[in-house]
């Protein structure tokens, strides 16, 4: 199966795929409320306000694998990023992204390479896909801030024309 192919559920339980978005850079981030690395949600808003009109949708997907830091239920993921950090980008629901019951987007996002050229499974909160409208996909770890300079370069490279 295709990237764009790939059923998804928005955190409302509206069933969609990366096709909405076939004309745009998506940039993919498995999210979590109680991490220490969650006040990147600040700086992925902050990308979705300054790229969004040029093409560009972050997508942030809550994971509760990795020491349980996002339990809460869709209604309390989306309370707390509206009212912590403005989030107005698109969440989905809360998925696996490692193991057996892994979702089969991160299933195929496994096989692109970091900085690296290592593969595999997501290591932690915020690991960071930036998929081109050619599905060309950029992979950063959860350590790399979205404001790092490599991942605005994959960014802009990533934009429509």
């Amino acid at each position: 199966m295709k990237l764009r192919e790939i059923p998804l559920t928005t955190i409302d339980g509206e069933d969609t795929t990366l096709a909405a978005y076939a004309d745009q850079a998506v940039l993919i981030v498995n999210v979590a409320s109680r991490c220490g690395l969650t006040p990147q949600y600040e700086k992925l808003e902050d990308l979705q306000r300054r790229y969004g009109d040029r093409g560009l949708t972050v997508l942030g997907f809550p994971c509760n694998q990795f020491l349980n830091q996002e339990p809460g239920d869709a209604e309390e993921i989306k309370t707390f990023c509206s009212t912590s950090y403005g989030v107005t980008f698109p969440l989905m629901e809360k998925v696996r992204v490692n193991g057996r019951r892994k979702h089969p987007l991160y299933a195929l996002l496994h096989e692109v390479p970091d900085a690296d050229g290592k593969t595999g499974r997501v290591k932690w909160n915020f690991e960071k896909f930036v998929v081109a409208p050619d599905d060309s996909v950029a992979r950063f770890r959860p350590q790399v801030e979205p404001d790092d300079p490599e991942v605005i370069a994959a960014i802009e490279a990533a934009l429509p024309a």
